[in-house]
């Protein structure tokens, strides 16, 4: 028998994130080798009168494929699956398999053309633009031990947390979104940070499980040339299924002047990629009260009690400043007393402290008021 809890998450993925209509036809895609979660999805698109597609994908073999890519190889396949993702209404990218470091090893410049000839126009520009999306992690051993638990209790930690009550938090989040909408200065300090830029124009979304599940962030971006002083992380992020840790960036007129890692030189080749990688294409508030600590996946990383994110890279078209990069990479700074601490001030406004909102219209996002 299903776990009943697989079905209610299919349910709310099919019902809620991306709303499928009689008629619309859904691209499923399945990175691992888990079934049971895309089995009850497919049932539940089936159920709302939608067409389901289904992607199977072995990050394995994908590493294979990247290590001998060429530019004409590459291009071949982008051109074969934007085709295929025009034709779609909606995508549910379930994310698995059980090694998180599975192209490590692939070369530094394959990784970019896969990115830039790949990704960015079959994604970026075309799913995240033209289809109604949700992209989530699902738990398996691995997960488990980057979280540091046991399988069975990071199960029971992922299924709280993917089928919290997202309809509930939609509604806390418009006194922030609506806040951000109306600021001009952001300050964020705390150990190892000063930073100030203006967020002024550019709007604010809410992130309620629409998009990601798990979800819990409200976001913007920054003026592209405002960003002025120094950020130091510390959450320790996967990038091509590379480890960065104790990530430090000064700015300079929105342009990231010097960056270091405990891997500083790939770090910078990295951030070399294009010019937009330099710059920052989004800035995130997050609260989601039952993830509190890093597992290096960002869709659960990002969304963390008392964090914020603050990402070099491609900025989204409904918070859009101009900045186009090939990359979007979500780094994240915890602001809760056992991470440091730090502040938020809004036009010279404290707004959180410490990870907790202190102004009364805000303290709906604190963690006992959405559990």
């Amino acid at each position: 028998m299903n776990d009943p809890r697989i079905q209610k998450l299919a349910a709310n993925l099919v019902g809620y994130s991306v709303n499928v209509q009689p008629g619309e036809n859904v691209l499923v895609e399945m990175i691992g080798s888990e079934r049971d979660l895309i089995k009850a999805v497919v049932e539940e698109i089936g159920k709302a009168g939608g067409r389901a597609f289904v992607q199977l994908t072995d990050r394995t073999v994908l590493r294979s494929m990247l290590k001998y890519a060429t530019p004409e190889g590459i291009q071949t396949w982008a051109e074969i699956d934007l085709n295929r993702m025009k034709k779609m209404d909606c995508y549910i990218g379930i994310r698995a398999g059980e090694n998180v470091n599975d192209l490590s090893d692939v070369p530094e410049e394959n990784m970019k053309l896969y990115n830039s000839l790949y990704s960015h126009p079959v994604h970026s520009e075309q799913r995240v633009k033209h289809t109604k999306w949700v992209v989530l992690r699902y738990p398996n051993a691995s997960m488990a031990q980057l979280a540091n638990t046991s399988t069975e209790a990071f199960e029971d930690f992922y299924f709280e947390v993917c089928n919290l009550d997202y309809a509930k938090m939609d509604k806390a989040q418009d006194s922030l979104a609506e806040l951000m909408r109306r600021t001009d200065k952001v300050r964020i300090a705390g150990p190892g940070t000063d930073l100030t830029f203006s967020i002024k124009g550019i709007g604010a979304e809410k992130c309620s499980g629409q998009k990601n599940i798990p979800d819990g962030e409200v976001y913007s971006a920054p003026v592209r040339d405002s960003v002025n002083g120094t950020i130091s992380y510390n959450a320790a992020t996967l990038y091509n299924g590379v480890t960065f840790e104790n990530v430090k960036f000064t700015f300079e007129n929105g342009k990231i002047i010097e960056a270091s890692s405990n891997d500083t030189v790939r770090l910078n080749e990295i951030l070399d990629s294009d010019d937009g990688a330099r710059h920052i294409g989004e800035f995130a508030i997050g609260f989601n009260p039952y993830i509190l600590h890093p597992m290096k996946d960002i869709l659960f990383d990002e969304k963390i009690a008392g964090s914020l994110h603050f990402t070099p890279g491609q900025a989204y078209d409904v918070t859009d400043n101009g900045n186009r990069s090939s990359i979007h990479w979500d780094l994240v700074l915890i602001q809760r007393p056992e991470y440091g601490g730090g502040e938020i001030y809004f036009d010279d406004v404290l707004i959180r402290k410490d990870g907790i909102f202190v102004v009364p219209e805000l303290e709906g996002l604190n963690p006992e008021n959405l559990k």
